[in-house]
């Protein structure tokens, strides 16, 4: 499971709606199920998916089961559950930005501090200088550029290690165009699916969803939503 399965404290909730049918009822893990299988039908590519457990209030309160929906630092956690005579769908779109702490830092110098000693016993106070250095240097040139060395899988590994993931995402890896363009199309498309999977359930048996609720996606001030351009002929 990856690290960022865990809720951290730090999420910043990008998007959130949620709908009601007045006299539907659907078993959750069907609906669940349902999205899945669109995600697998239009090729969604690169997303980890689980049930997760919410608490509904305290430790010891009722357990809500929400399908969570990963994609890096992107996370969708949607609920379809009960409510009363009525039935309600909802999706939160998540980020959770990393974040270097004391530890990291703490646990990184252990590290390397390990290390030195280890060259120091083999090779000598001078040259277990210039090998942790060197050293230094190819993980910092590595981390750097391990996408553009064709190091997909060594970038998700990254992210995914305890210490080393905040500090490569926060100093090291770039944002690229093609990296926020991709992640500005998970935040539209992923919402719509379960919309759209939410609106054929209910209009199967002939009830109407209601939306009562829709917080826009907000990414910086530069992503908020616009109305189409019109282009039609001048009156």
């Amino acid at each position: 499971m990856s690290i960022f399965s865990i809720k951290p404290k730090n999420d910043e909730v990008l998007e959130h709606w949620i709908s009601f049918a007045d006299g539907f009822t659907m078993p959750s893990k069907d609906f669940y199920e349902a999205v899945e299988k669109e995600l697998t039908v239009r090729k969604i590519p690169s997303m980890e998916i689980s049930r997760m457990d919410y608490a509904e209030g305290g430790l010891l309160s009722d357990k809500r089961v929400y399908l969570r929906m990963i994609r890096e630092r992107l996370a969708f956690d949607m609920c379809a559950a009960q409510f009363g005579t009525s039935f309600f769908f909802s999706c939160r779109t998540v980020h959770s930005p990393p974040t270097v702490r004391l530890w990291h830092i703490v646990a990184v110098t252990l590290f390397f501090t390990g290390v030195y000693f280890l060259l120091l016993k083999y090779l000598g106070f001078l040259y277990a200088i210039i090998a942790l250095l060197a050293l230094m240097l190819a993980i910092i040139e590595t981390f750097r550029n391990a996408v553009a060395m064709g190091l997909a899988d060594l970038d998700n590994l990254l992210m995914t290690i305890p210490a080393i993931g905040p500090i490569y995402e926060t100093w090291f890896r770039k944002e690229t165009y093609y990296r926020l363009d991709t992640r500005l199309v998970y935040l539209k498309i992923v919402p719509e699916i379960i919309k759209t999977v939410a609106e054929e359930a209910t209009g199967a048996k002939g009830i109407k969803l209601t939306q009562q609720y829709e917080r826009a996606p907000i990414f910086g001030e530069l992503y908020k939503r616009v109305p189409p351009r019109n282009t039609g002929p001048e009156k």
